[in-house]
């Protein structure tokens, strides 16, 4: 039997109206502000930012946009942060990636403030993390959660592979599974057994940046598989890090690329700009 499929555009539509909802009860001129900072004219980068636009205009949450050439310096961009930084009325702050070569990612990402840092890159908020004390969680991890959830899937106790062990999307997945007392195995470019390892998982993420990486033999029986890749083939088709006609006849539950994790990650953002508006409230 075919998996069930994991609709990420209908869960990212109920985190938007939640969102819209709350800013609608709590009322009193109560308006979350998001900032977005864009160097260069990556085109994904720049589908990205002008979607996120939309979508806050669609829940009520401001939004501004700043653009800075390519070879804008460092200095540059870390005085615009400053800026934003002591701006009242903006309580997000998304810086971007990537960012040029001249500039210094670690660098501005620890400029933007704890408190607006609504994409979870702050040391401050990567160790809040890792304590599992409130703080803000990159988007794509959340929105993995997000989708578990809603689906019905039952994190306690499974055993919970993620292949890929990026600081945006696997370290922190891997977190936020184990804080939900998942067994988390964290497999990278020199895992011996790969394909054993992932069979073994009841929930399996794939976030390699590799098409079709993950195979229909890799998937155990009935296993929960999240894509989170997104790949540019040859013929202008987008397509996941796994295998999806394959595994599809093995898994009980997976995502579609697109249409799967995507859409989590902006509707996670807006929450998370949401929460932070609401802690400076005081809620």
């Amino acid at each position: 039997m075919a998996a069930s499929i994991i609709d990420g555009k209908l869960i990212a539509q109920q985190v938007r109206a939640r969102v819209k909802s709350e800013i609608e009860k709590t009322g009193g001129g109560f308006k979350p502000g998001l900032a977005a900072v864009l160097v260069g004219e990556n085109p994904a980068s720049k589908i990205y930012v002008r979607n996120k636009r939309k979508m806050c205009e669609a829940v009520g949450i401001y939004s501004e946009e700043y653009v800075l050439p390519k070879d804008a310096s460092e200095a540059d961009v870390l005085k615009l942060i400053g800026r934003l930084n002591r701006d009242s009325k903006i309580h997000g702050i998304l810086v971007q990636l990537p960012l040029p070569d001249q500039i210094s990612t670690r660098r501005i990402l620890d400029a933007v403030s704890p408190e607006k840092d609504v994409d979870g890159f702050h040391y401050n908020n990567v160790g809040k993390l890792v304590a599992n004390v409130p703080g803000f969680v990159p988007c794509t991890p959340l929105g993995i959660i997000e989708m578990l959830d809603t689906t019905g899937i039952d994190i306690q106790g499974k055993h919970a592979v993620i292949v890929g062990r990026s600081d945006i999307v696997g370290k922190p997945a891997a977190l936020l599974l184990l804080h939900r007392h998942a067994t988390v195995t964290l497999c990278h470019s020199r895992t011996r057994n790969l394909e054993a390892v992932c069979r073994e998982a009841d929930i399996l993420v794939a976030a390699i940046g590799r098409a079709h990486f993950i195979t229909g033999n890799m998937v155990k029986e009935g296993a929960c598989v999240i894509d989170v890749g997104i790949n540019r083939l040859d013929n202008g088709k987008l397509a996941g890090d796994v295998d999806f006609d394959a595994a599809q006849k093995r898994a009980g539950h997976i995502t579609p690329v697109p249409g799967g994790v995507g859409p989590m990650t902006i509707a996670m953002l807006l929450s998370n700009t949401l929460q932070s508006a609401l802690w400076a409230k005081g809620k």
